[in-house]
């Protein structure tokens, strides 16, 4: 059987992760349509190409932020299938900091199915290996109990609350502040 070099940047055994592309707009784009009960209130992902475009061009062009598409595998061939959610790293600070802030949102054909996890696994190690990042952050509102689980279940710790911390949906939101280390993501994984 030939070999086949890998889409993703890392992969595990039931999604890979790779970059955003411009081409993935329309998948994108009509998958962020069907789960817009699914992210509501907490989460407002571009629905239209041009929003896309936008969006995905930081992604792709801003030295602070990283865009990870969570994939299904398809199993015969271990190729890139449907996008199952997105993972990012914003706010990246390098030199003494070596620190990100993630966000993220599954999609709904995939929620509750733990490709999200496996995806965040993934991202998280690629952080602290070819990224060399050394803390990542995640901000997440209170009431947001599939975001906090999945949080929690990587490993990420709880350490404050911030009032009033980030504007979403018109008004000012608080958030929980949870992070993990790269010491603390290595003993995990001993």
């Amino acid at each position: 059987m030939p070999h086949h070099e890998s889409r993703y940047l890392a992969e595990g055994p039931r999604v890979g992760i790779r970059p955003f592309t411009y081409e993935d707009g329309a998948e994108f784009t009509a998958r962020v349509r069907e789960s817009r009960q699914l992210h509501r209130p907490w989460l407002f992902p571009p629905d239209s190409t041009g929003a896309y475009t936008a969006y995905a061009g930081r992604l792709i062009e801003d030295p602070t932020k990283a865009g990870f598409l969570v994939c299904e595998k398809v199993r015969e061939k271990q190729e890139a299938g449907a996008i199952a959610g997105f993972i990012n790293i914003n706010n990246i600070v390098e030199g003494g900091f070596q620190c990100g802030t993630l966000g993220y949102g599954a999609f709904a054909h995939a929620a509750g199915r733990g490709l999200m996890r496996e995806g965040l696994d993934l991202v998280v190690g690629y952080a602290f290996g070819p990224m060399r990042l050394h803390r990542l952050e995640i901000n997440v509102q209170p009431r947001n109990a599939a975001s906090i689980a999945l949080a929690r279940t990587c490993g990420f710790r709880l350490e404050g609350f911030s009032p009033n911390m980030i504007f979403i949906d018109g008004a000012w939101r608080d958030h929980e502040r949870w992070a993990i280390t790269v010491e603390k993501w290595a003993g995990r994984r001993a």
